[in-house]
């Protein structure tokens, strides 16, 4: 095996590779189930490293047949239209490092390289992908989910005493928000888009988790609402999220009604975290990584509907 890093013996190298691989293997097992990104918007990973932007081509037909006679000749021509969409794809950089000293102590003391660091790199990666699926990026022009002008957003209307906020509002009135925005969704597109999955800020899933249908129910808003919703299947389709805290015009929570489906949305991953060959720095081996990612791509936006000032 050739002499890797000037500064370790054969031996070092070759103790310091293997924990290498064990500290790599054991970074990917660690989850990160507050970043709900990749559970909420489908992931792609079409592309692989290297490419620069996404493309991807919508197409709407014109076709209507009239009554003619038999020596019809200017008969109705039936077409399709398109346009196309083009997303960048930037890269997204990170690393992690051990000093001499630090693998060498490691191989006196037989105790394994620090995990942390790894699980940290990796950590940072998955975070900033989670903010620029949201929020996206103005600076590259990465998309994100909030950042899409082409979104529904409403207000939702004021409850008997005058105020919108779910905290003001009775259950009757709350179970109304909730349905009216996959209504919205199913009547506004004629049938076309159908919601499955309920978006809502922690502080409201808890209200609606916990408060009874009425004074003389033991049934919870929230259990009623998936016992009777024609869109929801079941409680796991009602998810609180932090992102919608303050996501509203003037800082207003919001709830997001939407169609779970890598064919109306899809969060672009093209290169998952790839860790590359250590490289020796002075005194310390850094180990590099990098991903690439898209953003959020929506190819019908009319499947989602953000519902403002709950």
């Amino acid at each position: 095996m050739p002499q890797l890093f000037t500064n370790l013996d054969a031996d070092g190298s070759v103790f310091f590779q293997r924990q290498l691989e064990l500290v790599k293997s054991r970074s990917y097992d660690v989850n990160y189930p507050e970043l709900p990104a990749r559970t909420l918007f489908p992931v792609n990973n079409e592309g692989g490293f290297g490419i620069t932007s996404i493309t991807y081509r919508t197409y709407d037909q014109r076709a209507t047949a009239k009554i003619i006679n038999g020596y019809a000749k200017d008969l109705p021509r039936a077409d399709i239209g398109g346009k196309e969409t083009t997303i960048p794809v930037k890269e997204l950089g990170i690393a992690y490092a051990y000093t001499v000293k630090e693998i060498a102590s490691s191989q006196l003391t037989g105790v394994g390289l620090d995990q942390r660091r790894a699980n940290a790199a990796r950590r940072g990666v998955e975070e900033a992908i989670n903010k620029i699926a949201f929020y996206g990026d103005a600076e590259t022009g990465l998309p994100g989910f909030f950042s899409n002008g082409a979104i529904p957003r409403v207000n939702v209307v004021n409850g008997a005493g005058g105020q919108p906020e779910w905290v003001n509002k009775t259950p009757d009135e709350i179970l109304f928000d909730m349905n009216d925005s996959f209504a919205d969704i199913f009547e506004n597109t004629k049938m076309v888009e159908r919601g499955n999955t309920l978006l809502l800020p922690p502080a409201q899933w808890s209200l609606v988790s916990s408060t009874p249908r009425s004074s003389n129910s033991d049934t919870t808003i929230l259990a009623y609402f998936v016992a009777n919703s024609p869109y929801v299947m079941s409680m796991a389709d009602v998810i609180p999220v932090n992102e919608l805290v303050g996501a509203g015009s003037g800082g207003v929570d919001i709830l997001v009604a939407y169609d779970r489906n890598p064919d109306k949305l899809q969060l672009e991953i093209p290169g998952e975290l790839q860790f590359l060959a250590p490289q020796e720095k002075g005194l310390e081996i850094e180990i590099p990584g990098w991903s690439s990612i898209g953003g959020v791509n929506i190819y019908y936006p009319l499947s989602i509907n953000i519902a403002e000032g709950i």
